[in-house]
């Protein structure tokens, strides 16, 4: 299983913790894993600055969805930016279909057991694709608050997506996701009030462990707020281009 979060990767999990070798061992496995990552990251950073390729990593629990929001903003800006997705999933294409109905290119990548993507699947899927210098590539991580979070692609930025239907705790309990992100998309607002979410206690968890972290309150579905994140979008966008 992989050293960092146990998802099939390498067979390192399979020991006792008892033993401080092994411990030595298994912590030397996750620092060359992550080390061999940012190597392939670095690569895809440096491709995407030469073609001015701006890059989001979106994270976030299954459900939260990720999916829709992307299919929403496709529309809203796919007349102004040439815009690509790379979806990743454990199983089935059904995200890339719903991302290629909207008239896009959208590439899946199915990991198996694996919980995340990584930088050298993201190298590999760009080469298979056909990207446009001056673009918009997002990148749907498999739905997972814990393994994404070590892993960089060579994104601008992480983008947490989290839906008031999961809980105002989740920026204290997966902690580490929400302090590699830098913007979070509080999603599903229109369902506030039916759900037992404080929304501004979970801006204060999430401050409390990101304090530069930017965050917008929308949703995908109803179009509340969709605007600040289309701006947010289109500014980094044009910042971005040669």
């Amino acid at each position: 299983m992989c050293g960092i979060c146990g998802c099939g990767e390498t067979e390192v999990h399979q020991h006792n913790h008892s033993h401080q070798g092994e411990t030595a061992r298994l912590v030397k496995i996750e620092e060359d894993l992550l080390a061999k990552n940012n190597t392939y990251a670095a690569q895809n950073r440096a491709y995407f600055k030469q073609h001015s390729i701006f890059t989001l990593n979106l994270v976030s629990s299954p459900g939260s969805g990720k999916t829709t929001l992307l299919v929403e903003t496709i529309k809203q800006l796919k007349d102004q930016f040439p815009i690509a997705v790379i979806e990743g999933d454990q199983q089935t294409e059904h995200d890339a279909e719903r991302i290629r109905a909207t008239g896009v290119s959208a590439l899946q990548i199915n990991t198996g057991r694996g919980c995340h993507l990584d930088a050298h699947g993201i190298g590999h899927a760009v080469k298979d694709m056909s990207l446009e210098d001056n673009s918009l590539l997002a990148i749907e991580n498999v739905g997972n608050l814990v393994c994404p979070s070590s892993f960089d692609l060579g994104e601008a930025h992480k983008v947490v997506v989290l839906s008031v239907t999961e809980g105002d705790d989740k920026p204290l309990k997966y902690a580490d996701m929400f302090y590699a992100a830098d913007l979070m998309l509080i999603n599903k607002v229109d369902l506030l009030p039916y759900v037992d979410f404080d929304i501004e206690r979970c801006i204060s968890y999430a401050k409390r462990i990101n304090p530069k972290i930017r965050i917008i309150q929308l949703s995908a579905t109803k179009g509340d707020n969709f605007i600040e994140w289309l701006d947010w979008l289109r500014k980094n966008i044009n910042e971005n281009r040669n």
